[in-house]
């Protein structure tokens, strides 16, 4: 028997079941077409079998998500895209089946995002690497790096594991689905959007690459997300890591 492609996996009814769950759980705000979390069941009643339809045919075409700004508690914004319910829907049919795939890939300090692992995990390693005498931290700002990010660089790297071209071709969808602000539509040819369900398992993907790196120079570091901690034994080995490491991420 052959194995179920990635596509029949995110589409089979079990997954879609748990996608719907977990998206009504999460809650949230409605996307650009004002749909409120309380309507997605009524919706899927009706059309889900279209939405399926429309995804085995590559014919889903995702919306534009909505940009929204949120305060940080360090001042400015961080900048968010909300996706529609039933984009947020179908994002989580997919992470759902990728995440098993990429999580056994990825760095050990690591955790953000990422199924058992928490924020006290990360807290309790860093706290190990400055009770061994890494006391000089380097904080790498990798906020801005999601805004950069191509778009053919990243799903480069998600075909190195997932050969489903119907997978590929849809994770694409969301990546150049653009954005509104107020009422004006904006294209998004470089960036991941930050905000959908899809997007933790995404930038943990592209900052593997960095988690790579960093590993590779026997550099000890703990990443949640897009908060970088690397460590090291003195003040000159900080300036030269964030020297060289800002440029290793300049050049992706």
């Amino acid at each position: 028997m052959h194995e179920p492609t990635l596509l029949s996996q995110i589409i089979h009814p079990a997954n879609l079941n748990q996608a719907y769950k977990q998206v009504m759980k999460n809650k949230g705000a409605p996307g650009i077409d004002d749909m409120p979390i309380t309507a997605l069941q009524a919706h899927l009643a009706l059309h889900k079998e279209t939405l399926v339809h429309q995804l085995q045919r590559r014919e889903y075409k995702p919306q534009p998500v909505k940009r929204v700004e949120i305060p940080k508690a360090s001042g400015g914004v961080r900048l968010l895209g909300i996706p529609t319910v039933t984009d947020r829907f179908i994002q989580q049919a997919i992470a759902q089946v990728l995440t098993p795939i990429f999580d056994k890939q990825f760095h050990d300090n690591s955790y953000g995002f990422r199924p058992k692992r928490y924020a006290e995990m990360a807290i309790l390693q860093a706290l190990e690497n400055m009770n061994e005498g890494y006391e000089w931290l380097v904080d790498i700002d990798l906020e801005r790096f999601f805004d950069t990010v191509h778009h053919d660089r990243l799903m480069n790297i998600v075909a190195r594991t997932v050969t489903d071209g119907d997978v590929i071709s849809l994770v694409r969808k969301f990546l150049v689905s653009g954005v509104m602000i107020q009422d004006e539509y904006q294209e998004t040819i470089i960036g991941t959007p930050q905000g959908g369900n899809l997007s933790p398992l995404l930038s943990n993907i592209m900052l593997h690459e960095l988690d790579k790196e960093l590993a590779n120079r026997d550099l000890r570091f703990v990443r949640y997300a897009d908060d970088c901690l690397i460590f090291v034994k003195s003040d000159m080995a900080a300036r030269r890591v964030m020297r060289s490491v800002s440029k290793f991420i300049e050049e992706k």
